[in-house]
């Protein structure tokens, strides 16, 4: 493994001449020793101190790395960043240290043979004591705080999190680090390091989603339905199982002042059939589901030949965020965007190692529509509790092609409601089942503003039941300048709504569903959904995996 080339020498003067010691330091919380920790390491002497974490393998693996020189002549400070084998980054703060303030305690105690002081500090509401000696006439600490007490042999933070020191040698010389850098200011720093420590794939920046003739695809993104879907093929690199995933979308209005739902969703194409043939092709050209209504639904099941769209997220615009914020209200202060973010660890078989379609859609008639961007980030370091080995789509009635006439989920209204039967070639262990559902329809008395029961019945069986609802939409009120108020002194955003709000994530709930044999089974799901009223109807957008093992 290539090491990272160090091209240009920081000038440590005076280093070999001074008396140069290394103190390292572990770390413990309530009392126990942290395993698997990487030392803390300081270098120091008379002029300068450099503080690092000693790492047990300098490979492409173990970036980012960061250490610190401060230099005593001028009581700055340098923070280093290596973000990769080729890249580096640093920043220069000559204010924090003589900030620093402390409360000197008269407690002493012997560290490591040493006679150490105590002084206090809080910061951001942290306790925070620091036990320091001056016998080796060194000045020193594990972190930039504390580094003018003296030598610091002892941290200790509420009470309970300790960074000490275990062990003083003395060095010939601290050693220097050539580095090939660039500086950037203090909050550059912290975004690029902060960035450095996953892998971002970026899915659509700056996406118009709106509903107009003059909507085009181009060689990399594809627009359907009058371009209220814009869809895209990404490739996943391999993804570690315990990675996290997470995908973000960021939203405003060029145009659209209502509340819209909006999925940011993953195609299928492992079988003969694709939702994706049904955007090129037109939603007829889909499996027809029916429940002996009268109506055709297309592409909401699972069938031998086709799989339905798996949603990565359900989200629903606010009433007009940006583009209407010039409607003033005192005292409140509009949002600039929308923020969606959602761990989707759960779905890692999908993504991971394979190119795929991912798809979004904002439901809208407006010709300025939405503006979107989206993203997807891979965390490799920490564990997710989600590690499924296998993944079966089964539904989605939410009506992604609305403006390209899919039928809206209205199939609940009789007692077979949405029923789909799948085969599983080997057993599964462990079944959960990852269900969104959302309301709506009608006015104060459709099933967006009416709680509904939702009972998931397996192979016959009622197996769970629940009543999605929100009760907390008037907390998102600053992202809605469009919507309207009422004489009771209620904003449309405020009120419950059956399992969303304007402005927000939907997030699935996970029914357990235990293990199932080989063979074929039936899922079904009914609601009472709630009657037309005049030329308003209510609908049930629901979309379902099964995870297992």
């Amino acid at each position: 493994m290539k090491k990272l080339l160090f091209i240009v020498l920081l000038g440590f003067s005076g280093i070999l001449d001074a008396q140069n010691y290394q103190i390292t330091y572990q770390r413990s919380s309530n009392g126990t020793v942290i395993e698997g920790q990487e030392p803390i390491i300081v270098e120091t002497n008379a002029l300068l101190t450099k503080v690092y974490n000693k790492t047990k393998d300098v490979t492409v693996s173990s970036y980012p790395q960061e250490f610190t020189i401060i230099d005593r002549a001028s009581t700055s400070f340098q923070q280093f960043a290596i973000l990769s084998m080729d890249r580096a980054i640093y920043m220069k703060d000559s204010t924090t240290l003589a900030k620093q303030s402390f409360e000197y305690l008269p407690e002493t105690k012997k560290i490591l043979g040493y006679t150490c002081k105590k002084a206090k500090t809080i910061v951001n509401s942290n306790t925070i004591e620091f036990w320091y000696t001056d016998a080796l006439k060194i000045k020193g600490a594990p972190t930039i705080l504390g580094q003018n007490l003296g030598l610091v042999l002892e941290m200790v933070r509420n009470g309970n999190f300790v960074i000490s020191a275990v062990t003083i040698d003395k060095i010939k010389t601290i050693r220097s680090n050539g580095l090939k850098t660039q500086k950037v200011d203090a909050l550059t720093y912290k975004d690029l390091l902060w960035k450095s420590r996953f892998n971002t794939i970026p899915i659509f920046k700056d996406q118009v989603i709106n509903f107009s003739n003059e909507s085009k695809s181009n060689d990399s993104i594809l627009r359907f339905a009058n371009g209220t879907i814009a869809v895209r093929k990404v490739k996943f690199p391999e993804i570690k199982i315990g990675s996290q995933i997470f995908a973000d979308v960021t939203e405003q209005s060029n145009g659209d002042a209502y509340d819209r739902t909006g999925s940011f969703f993953m195609i299928p194409t492992d079988k003969a059939l694709s939702f994706l043939d049904g955007l090129k092709n037109g939603a007829k050209t889909l499996p027809i589901y029916t429940n002996g209504n009268g109506k055709e639904y297309q592409g909401v099941v699972a069938t031998e030949h086709y799989n339905p769209v798996v949603e990565l997220m359900r989200f629903f615009t606010p009433f007009g965020v940006k583009q209407y914020n010039y409607l003033e209200l005192k005292d409140k202060t509009w949002a600039e965007n929308v923020l969606y973010r959602q761990d989707i660890s759960d779905l890692l078989p999908l993504l991971s190692g394979k190119e795929v379609w991912i798809g979004i859609n904002i439901g809208n008639y407006d010709k300025g529509g939405h503006k979107v961007s989206a993203n997807i980030t891979i965390h490799s370091e920490g564990e997710s509790k989600a590690q499924p080995t296998r993944i079966v789509p089964l539904f989605c009635t939410n009506n992604i092609m609305e403006m390209a006439g899919q039928e809206y989920g209205t199939m609940f209204n009789n007692e077979k409601g949405l029923e789909v039967s799948f085969t599983l070639d080997q057993p599964m262990k462990n079944i959960k089942l990852r269900y969104i559902t959302t309301g709506h329809g009608g006015w104060e008395n459709g099933d967006e503003f009416v709680p509904k029961k939702n009972t998931i019945y397996l192979n016959g069986k009622e197996t769970f039941g629940f009543t999605p609802w929100r009760q907390d939409c008037g907390s998102y009120r600053l992202s809605n300048p469009a919507s309207g108020n009422f004489g009771n002194g209620l904003s449309s955003s405020d009120y419950s709504r059956s399992n969303w709000c304007p402005g927000t994530v939907t997030n699935p709930i996970f029914i357990d569903l235990g293990d199932l044999p080989a063979g074929n089974h039936t899922l079904k799901v009914t609601i009472p959904q709630g009657l037309p009223e005049g030329g308003s109807f209510s609908s049930w957008n629901i979309s379902g995996v099964l995870i297992g093992e």
